[in-house]
C-alpha cells in the first residue's frame, strides 16, 4: 500500500515542494508526496525548480497552497521542514521534524548542498525501511 508524506514548510515554495518532488523521484511508487505551507508564497522557488529540474524532475508548473487540516488527517507522515511551525491541527501519522535553511533568496550553486541533505534524509528516513 502507498504511503502519503506529507512535506510542510513556511510558504510551500522551496523546502517542501524539494522534499516533495524529491521523495516523488527516490521513492517511486512507494509513496504519493504532497507538499503544503503556512503562508504560501505565490510561486515555487525558481533555484529549487532548477536544482531538481537537473534530475529530471519538473516541478515548474507546481503552485503553492496552504495546509489543510483534512490534509494532516489524510497524510500517513508529516515531514516539517522547519522546526516549531504552528499546525492548523494535530496530524494522524508519524511526524517527522527536520531543520532546513530557508532559501528563500539562494541561488542554484547554494540551493544543490541543500537538495542533497534533503535527497539523505529521505533515504535515512523515509525509504530506510
Amino acid at each position: 500500500m502507498k504511503r502519503t508524506v506529507l512535506f510542510i514548510c513556511q510558504h510551500n515554495a522551496g523546502r517542501s515542494q524539494l522534499g516533495a518532488a524529491l521523495l516523488e523521484h527516490l521513492g517511486g511508487e512507494r509513496f504519493t508526496a504532497i507538499s503544503a505551507g503556512l503562508a504560501p508564497a505565490s510561486e515555487v522557488n525558481p533555484a529549487i525548480a532548477a536544482t531538481v529540474a537537473e534530475l529530471g524532475i519538473d516541478i515548474s508548473g507546481r503552485v503553492p497552497r496552504a495546509v489543510t487540516t483534512d490534509d494532516l488527517e489524510y497524510a500517513d507522515a508529516v515531514v516539517l521542514m522547519k522546526s516549531g511551525l504552528d499546525l492548523p491541527s494535530t496530524p494522524r501519522g508519524e511526524v517527522f521534524e527536520w531543520s532546513f535553511p530557508n532559501p528563500e533568496s539562494w541561488d542554484a550553486d547554494a540551493v544543490r548542498p541543500l537538495r542533497e541533505a534533503v535527497a539523505q534524509r529521505i533515504r535515512a528516513e523515509l525509504l530506510a525501511d
